[in-house]
C-alpha cells in the first residue's frame, strides 16, 4: 500500500528556538521521498525520524537564504556517507547555482553518492515523476525563491460491482483499464461504463514569499498545502515589506485555492504562543488546518471517494 505523508523536521524561520528547529520538510509519496528545504540541523532532526538520508530520492531548496539550506552539507554529505547507490536529484533555482556549488563542497569529505543535479531554470517547469509531475512556480521575495507541487494525474476507479456484472474479472480488469475497452460476446464494454473518475492527489509546498500568482497556482485543489505563515497580522506591514505571508494571508488563500488540509509553518521566533496562529487562521480557513510542529507526521488526507452515479 503506498504511502503519503509529510514529515516534520524544523518549522522555524530566521532563528531557531528551544522548541523549534530550522526549517525541514520530508514528503513520502509512494516511491519518492522527497526532502524539502533542509535547514540547519536537519540531518540530526532525521535521526528523530522513520526517515533515513538513504531513503531520499530527491531534494528540492526553495531559495539560498540559509535557514533554508544550511543542512544541505552534511545531507549530502551523509548520502556519501552511507554511500546511497542510486542517484538523488537536487533541484533549486538555477539563479542560485554558485550558492549550491557552495554548499555541495562546503568542506573535505569522499564522494561516492551521484547527485543529478537539475536547476529550475523557469517558472512553471515540469519535471516527470513516475508518480505525477513536480511543477515549480515563482515566488515574490528578495532572492529568487520557487515554491513546488506535486500532480498526480487523473485516473479511474474500477467498480466491481459493474465488472461482475459483465464477468469481467482477472487479466481482464488489467487490459480494459490499459487499452479502454474490452470486446466481449460481439459487444463493446468500454472505461467509462465500468469505473468512476479519480481525481489525482496534489500536494503544495510554499516558502518565503509575499502574496504572487504563483502562491495561488501552486496551492489550487491542493489536497494538503505546506504553507509559510511567518507573522501575524498585526505585522501585516512588515510581512509585506520582507517577503512573507500572515497566517490570515495563508489561510485565505487556502479557502480560495480549494486545499482540504492547510499545514501552518515556518513560524517568527517573535510568537511563543502558535494558538495565534491556528486562531488568526481559523477566521479564514473553516477546513482541516495543522499548526505544524517539530518531529510530528501529517498525513496527506485519504482519497476523495467518487459517486457511482
Amino acid at each position: 500500500m503506498s504511502m503519503r505523508e509529510l514529515v516534520v523536521l524544523g518549522t522555524a524561520s530566521q532563528a531557531p528556538t528551544r522548541a523549534r528547529s530550522h526549517n525541514g520538510y520530508v514528503l513520502r509519496w509512494d516511491d519518492e521521498v522527497i526532502l524539502f528545504d533542509p535547514g540547519e540541523g536537519s540531518q540530526r532532526q532525521l535521526l528523530h525520524t522513520t526517515v533515513t538520508a538513504t531513503d531520499l530520492t530527491r531534494v528540492c531548496i526553495t531559495h539560498f537564504h540559509g535557514d533554508h539550506c544550511l543542512g544541505l552539507p552534511g545531507t549530502i554529505q551523509r548520502l556519501s556517507l552511507d554511500r546511497v547507490s542510486r542517484p538523488v536529484a537536487v533541484h533549486f533555482p538555477a539563479e542560485g547555482a554558485e550558492y549550491f556549488a557552495r554548499l555541495r563542497h562546503a568542506s573535505s569529505f569522499y564522494e561516492t553518492a551521484e547527485l543529478a543535479v537539475t536547476p529550475i531554470e523557469a517558472d512553471g517547469q515540469r519535471i516527470a515523476l513516475r508518480c505525477g509531475t513536480l511543477e515549480a512556480r515563482r515566488l515574490r521575495h528578495p532572492i529568487d525563491t520557487y515554491g513546488y507541487r506535486l500532480v498526480e494525474p487523473d485516473g479511474c476507479r474500477m467498480l466491481p460491482e459493474r465488472l461482475a456484472a459483465y464477468g469481467i474479472e482477472g487479466p481482464a480488469v488489467g487490459e480494459l483499464q490499459r487499452v479502454g475497452h474490452l470486446d466481449l460476446d460481439g459487444h463493446r464494454v468500454t472505461r467509462d461504463e465500468v469505473s468512476v473518475p479519480r481525481p489525482g492527489q496534489r500536494f503544495a509546498f510554499v516558502m518565503d514569499t509575499g502574496l504572487c500568482d504563483g502562491v495561488y497556482a501552486l496551492a489550487e485543489h491542493a489536497d494538503l498545502l505546506v504553507i509559510e505563515s511567518t507573522f501575524l497580522e498585526s505585522e501585516a506591514a512588515l510581512a509585506a515589506e520582507v517577503g512573507h505571508l500572515t497566517a490570515g494571508q495563508a489561510a485565505r488563500v487556502a479557502t480560495e485555492s480549494g486545499v482540504r488540509r492547510l499545514v501552518l509553518t515556518h513560524f517568527s521566533q517573535r510568537y511563543a504562543d502558535p494558538r495565534r496562529f491556528a486562531d488568526e487562521a481559523r477566521a479564514h480557513f473553516d477546513g482541516d488546518l495543522v499548526i505544524a510542529e517539530d518531529l510530528t507526521t501529517v498525513q496527506v488526507p485519504p482519497r476523495r471517494v467518487p459517486s457511482a452515479g
